[in-house]
């Protein structure tokens, strides 16, 4: 969808003021909590309260999925129907067990759709550690973050929410290169964590300026 004059400026003033609800108030639910109320977004998060978090999550206008990669079925059976028709941003790493999850045949992004039918599935976030997630930044330089996703409105409304947090934000495509932007957060673990290199290290796509 494409906006223009006035129903750009309408568009621009509902996201400035978009409403969202963070299901797991961990680091990274912290984290994003912290950065969108920064730049000016309504945000409520929940954590293990079952029978709260489809109030908050029929509250929100964008709902982000910030829990362990194995509660993610527990976390859309208590929001239920509150996420139908309404981005749903998956931020989780695909992990059990501490092994990789995901497969080149299917993400954990599209397994997430296939269990909330209702709502708009958008992959992103989840390169980035908690510690740079509410700035978007480290060392001085922006992120890249990967936005994947089916539906061009909920993946609009995501690109400008990472953006505004201080992200370089990228359309990184359809849904199914959740698959690759899910790899490449397992690679970051890899990097940060099992070689050493800490959680002030994040991944950044030079490209020439649009």
């Amino acid at each position: 969808m494409k906006y223009t004059g006035r129903a750009w400026g309408a568009w621009e003033s509902r996201m400035a003021h978009a409403k969202v609800a963070i299901i797991g108030d961990g680091n990274v639910g912290t984290a994003l909590k912290q950065g969108l109320t920064r730049v000016g977004y309504e945000v409520q998060a929940i954590g293990k309260v079952p029978e709260k978090v489809r109030e908050v999550a029929r509250w929100g206008e964008i709902v982000v999925l910030a829990v362990p990669f194995v509660e993610r079925e527990n976390a859309v059976q208590e929001m239920g129907d509150a996420v139908a028709g309404k981005p749903l941003v998956d931020v989780t790493n695909a992990l059990k067990a501490g092994e990789f999850a995901s497969t080149p045949q299917r993400s954990g992004a599209e397994e997430l759709q296939a269990m909330a039918r209702g709502a708009k599935v958008v992959k992103a976030f989840n390169t980035a550690f908690a510690a740079t997630m509410s700035t978007g930044q480290v060392h001085g330089e922006r992120l890249t973050a990967f936005v994947a996703g089916d539906d061009k409105e909920a993946k609009q409304r995501v690109l400008r929410m990472a953006q505004d947090i201080g992200f370089d934000s990228l359309d990184s495509g359809p849904l199914r290169n959740a698959r690759w932007i899910e790899a490449l957060g397992y690679f970051h673990i890899q990097l940060g964590f099992n070689l050493g290199l800490g959680p002030s290290i994040g991944f950044r796509l030079v490209r020439k300026s649009p």
